[in-house]
């Protein structure tokens, strides 16, 4: 009995090495047939299920695909190894969806962090504005959208006149309200401030904004065009379909008054001469601005 065991504990070993032989090879195969890339094809790491805005991308959030080496985009990566090299994590800048290949410029460094400033471009600024429920559209303004910026101040020669509003900046993109950076969000925010991206002039043009007048941010259709010039309105322009568009931030011009000149006595009108006869004749006497006229009769004549 001993003997028959130990031939049965033998031949179970025999079978256990060549089930493990088999699945190595299979194994093996399987990963070789991985690594190996068609022609004309390369390897590229997708986003193996759907990355938003900071979300840490790990091992098991990528997967190799092949794509055709003619229509790669820039920035991508080739194996897990270089994209988290020595297990170093990164975090998404861009949201990303399945399958979709993930570049260098949606991610952050080894070891980053999801910042706004990774987002920017080199010649742009992150600027914040303080924004109502009005102010912000209702919180239908998200990341990604674009706005024009308003401004409502009263101008300093206003005396009493009111307030008017001017479009302080067109087609802006919105980078962040409150701390939501994530451009895939579909619903609505209400959000007490939106990080803008301008440049250096416009950061300062809303920094000033904020401390003169009220923002306001209006959505605006990506594909629109800016408007080359922009008008102000007033009170005045406050009537339904009208625009009067007669405000002016120029102060009078002061007109000296000119120097008096006394007007002239009115002259009186002169009477109509009488038709002379052969005896007499007309003298016209001046005194001052009087005149008189005088008939006076010939010498000798009766």
């Amino acid at each position: 009995m001993r003997g028959q065991g130990l031939i049965i504990l033998g031949v179970a070993i025999l079978v256990g090495l060549a089930a493990v032989f088999l699945a190595n090879s299979y194994l093996g195969r399987v990963e070789e047939r991985q690594a190996t890339t068609p022609q004309g094809m390369a390897k590229v790491a997708v986003a193996r299920v759907p990355l938003e805005f900071g979300t840490v991308i790990t091992p098991d959030k990528i997967t190799l695909i092949d794509l055709p080496m003619d229509t790669l985009p820039e920035g991508t990566f080739s194996s897990v190894s270089q994209l988290l090299p020595m297990n170093r994590n990164r975090v998404a800048l861009r949201p990303m969806a399945v399958n979709e290949p993930i570049l260098r410029s949606k991610i952050s460094g080894e070891g980053g962090r999801a910042a706004i400033s990774a987002v920017l471009k080199p010649d742009m600024r992150a600027a914040a504005v303080r924004v109502g429920d009005v102010a912000g559209v209702g919180g239908f303004v998200l990341p990604g959208d674009v706005v024009d910026v308003l401004v409502t101040r009263t101008p300093p020669n206003a005396n009493g006149g009111g307030q008017i509003t001017d479009i302080l900046l067109q087609k802006i993109r919105v980078i962040a309200i409150d701390q939501d950076a994530s451009d895939s969000a579909d619903k609505p925010i209400i959000g007490k401030t939106a990080t803008l991206e301008v440049s250096q002039v416009d950061a300062q043009k809303l920094a000033l904004a904020q401390q003169v007048g009220q923002i306001s941010l209006v959505l605006a259709n990506p594909s629109a065009v800016p408007s080359p010039a922009v008008e102000t309105v007033s009170v005045e322009d406050l009537r339904d379909g009208a625009y009067v568009g007669g405000y002016s931030d120029k102060a009078p011009i002061y007109q000296p008054p000119m120097a008096y000149m006394p007007a002239p006595p009115p002259r009186r009108a002169k009477p109509a001469a009488a038709s002379p006869s052969a005896d007499t004749s007309t003298v016209l006497i001046v005194r001052g601005t009087k005149d008189s006229s005088y008939e006076v009769r010939h010498y000798g004549a009766r």
